[in-house]
């Protein structure tokens, strides 16, 4: 008694496969029989069709314990791929390019610390084989702070700044995991430095300042990337999008005693002031800003900054030009050197009422520019968002991949 038999053989499964490994790669063996309407003799006479060899691949990430930080290579023995999956736990999908040979696909990013991954692999036979494998834990993961909140809308002025918690060594491959995407082609670099804290951070500047009504996102693909040593792997992807608000801008002149407020390219208000002292630490700083936080009411203690027992009093009004100190705010204890003299500890003092109608108005992100006589000179780049005061050339030049600008 004769009878035809069809058989099918499932990939590995993952106590086989760990048992195939040779050399940290897994091979993995699929088979399918031919299809088409095979008969036996009793049917027609027609001798069953042969069934196709395995096809055989190579992972080069086995096992339970991978170390992430890497991309995911997957070889084909013979033949061309045509499509690879290789997808975490939560169904996210490293994405991936097969190569003009068809026998190779590698992951464009890495794999991720912590993770559980499956990589599916089907050739141009339609024949397909699975494999899994588990990523350790980092040693350390690095993180990131964002200056710009999702959803905000800031002034022309605003970088995005990120600051990391630990090192950063590689310092092009994580530039290269970073894009900023505007609506309307906005032209930028990203610029490396120190950041006032200390930490290493990279920020992304316009060209020019930004046009009102530019929408802008910025995608953070880090999860997996190495900071290098002593910094440790990324273990999570950022994003945040924001819209550029109203053309302020404001200009100090310290010779004037004076602040100009222009919104789309007009004059609406001038301010009489009283910036910092002439000479020595309590001069103000000069040059370009943008506007770092509005913080209203806050105490201001002299000897925070460095300026012994100078001030401690409570300050209403109060927005942030610096991290070392300078704002501009309230200062009704100095009304009869307003538009006479700068007589203050370096910070842009105005009335009660101007201050008030002034906080109201203004938003993050906009520009200051200090100007006459009498200043400190500029801040230090990481002193706020110093990037404004550095030409085009010289603030490309702090990129770290080659060509400086990019991603519009």
């Amino acid at each position: 008694m004769s009878s035809t038999r069809r058989t099918r053989r499932t990939a590995l499964s993952r106590r086989r496969f760990r048992h195939a490994a040779v050399a940290g790669t897994a091979l993995l063996a699929a088979a399918l029989t031919a299809c088409g309407g095979g008969a036996d003799a009793a049917g027609g006479g027609k001798a069953a069709l042969k069934p196709k060899p395995d096809m055989a691949i190579s992972v080069n990430l086995t096992g339970d314990q991978v170390k992430a930080g890497g991309p995911v290579t997957v070889t084909l023995a013979e033949g061309r791929l045509a499509l690879v999956k290789v997808t975490d736990a939560k169904n996210g999908e490293l994405p991936g390019k097969i190569s003009d040979d068809g026998r190779t696909w590698t992951s464009e990013r890495n794999a991720s610390p912590g993770t559980d991954y499956q990589a599916v692999a089907q050739n141009t036979d339609s024949q397909s084989a699975t494999t899994r494998f588990r990523t350790s834990a980092a040693d350390k993961v690095n993180k990131v702070s964002i200056n710009v909140p999702k959803g905000s809308t800031v002034g022309v002025a605003m970088p995005v700044s990120l600051v990391f918690d630990n090192p950063v060594a590689n310092r092009a491959e994580v530039e290269k995991a970073l894009r900023v995407t505007t609506s309307n082609g906005t032209e930028g670099s990203w610029g490396w430095f120190k950041d006032y804290s200390g930490n290493d951070r990279v920020d992304w500047r316009p060209r020019e300042y930004w046009k009102s009504g530019t929408d802008v996102k910025v995608e953070m693909n880090l999860n997996g990337v190495d900071s290098g040593r002593g910094g440790g792997l990324f273990a999570r992807d950022y994003t945040t999008e924001f819209t550029i608000g109203k053309d302020r801008r404001m200009e100090v002149d310290l010779d004037a005693k004076r602040m100009t407020v222009s919104e789309d390219g007009a004059v609406v208000e001038t301010i009489p002031v009283s910036a910092g002292t002439p000479g020595g630490q309590k001069a103000s700083w000069s040059g370009k800003m943008a506007l770092m936080s509005k913080e209203g009411t806050i105490r201001m203690d002299s000897q925070t900054v460095g300026l012994g027992d100078s001030y401690d009093k409570m300050v209403d009004f109060s927005m942030r030009l610096t991290w070392s100190g300078m704002y501009a705010h309230a200062a009704p204890w100095n009304a009869g050197n307003f538009g006479r003299a700068n007589t203050s500890s370096g910070c842009v003092g105005m009335s009660d009422s101007d201050a008030r109608d002034f906080y109201a108005r203004v938003q993050v992100g906009d520009p200051f520019e200090v100007v006459g006589s009498g200043s400190k000179g500029n801040p230090e780049l990481g002193n706020g968002y110093g990037e404004w005061n550095l030409s085009w050339d010289a603030w490309k030049a702090k990129s770290a991949v080659a060509g400086g600008a990019g991603n519009g």
